[in-house]
């Protein structure tokens, strides 16, 4: 763990809980993609830059979650770097109590107020093109968060982010964080018709080809909004539906928990909603979800 893996001429990545990527241009410039999962973790690449002569110059942020951001604000105390982000996200990486905030639906339970929804807010800049190191590209992939990078290298590494969960993942906890379901489905399309040499997921193993993993998530993708539907046939409230997630996925339940799978299964139900699969109705003074017949 923490290992700077060799995987191109330019290209590197530090296997850890978010994995890492260092790329080398310049002849000793370096830009990280994602600021690792703590200061710890930015603490280990940053020790890895300099060891190697190089000079960290910039973070590409893939999104504004915490567990690709906690180290951003070390990062830029230490070296000075600057920090981007796509779009909305880059907004929720200086403000980061907004993550918690929108996970909550209001202002957040002290239990959100950890490492693993709310980074220390850091002064990010929106990533455009014109910022990218020579021989870096890159394409959304969203659906997990307001937006998401996947970053190309030059060596024809691919850094894919959390645009798909791991094949080990999935049938542990079933229902992954979405924010955009629609969107979540064109990436995972899109993302099989990419060219490269080695794909490198925020939280599994590298891989050669990601076409099969990118199936098994589509596969999955589908179950749970089948799930939903079934479930929502006689008509249930959000927190109705939410206990039954947590009951048929097994899904351990505390506060956490419970906001980051209530926010996604909201996201389920928004998509069916707009597809005329589901709808609301009025009970009285219940709002219930039911499936079209």
């Amino acid at each position: 763990m923490y290992d700077l893996n060799r995987v191109g001429e330019h290209t590197y990545y530090i296997d850890c809980s978010t994995n890492l990527g260092i790329y080398v241009y310049n002849g000793n410039k370096v830009c990280m993609i994602d600021g690792g999962s703590d200061d710890i973790a930015a603490e280990k690449a940053l020790t890895h830059i300099r060891e190697n002569g190089w000079e960290l110059e910039k973070v590409l942020a893939t999104h504004c979650h915490a567990d690709h951001t906690n180290g951003c604000a070390y990062l830029t105390e230490q070296t000075g770097c600057k920090i981007y982000a796509p779009g909305a996200d880059s907004a929720i990486m200086t403000y980061s109590y907004l993550n918690p905030t929108y996970l909550f639906g209001g202002f957040p339970a002290k239990d959100l107020e950890n490492k693993f929804t709310l980074a220390p807010p850091c002064d990010c800049l929106p990533l455009t093109e014109d910022i990218l190191p020579p021989g870096i590209s890159y394409i959304h992939v969203d659906g997990h968060s307001f937006e998401q990078l996947a970053f190309r290298t030059s060596d024809e590494v691919w850094f894919m982010a959390d645009s798909l969960i791991s094949a080990k993942t999935l049938p542990k906890y079933k229902i992954s964080f979405l924010y955009d379901i629609e969107k979540h489905l064109e990436t995972l399309e899109r993302i099989q018709q990419l060219d490269g040499k080695l794909f490198i997921p925020s939280h599994c193993e590298p891989m050669e080809d990601i076409r099969e993993l990118a199936q098994i998530n589509i596969r999955n993708t589908y179950e749970v909004a089948e799930d939903i539907r079934c479930w929502c046939k006689d008509g249930l409230t959000i927190d109705e539906l939410i206990e039954k997630v947590f009951a048929e996925y097994k899904i351990r339940l505390y506060i956490m928990q419970y906001a980051l799978v209530g926010y996604t299964t909201r996201s389920y139900l928004s998509w069916l909603y707009a597809r005329g699969e589901i709808k609301p109705e009025f009970e009285g003074t219940k709002l219930v979800w039911k499936t079209v017949s």
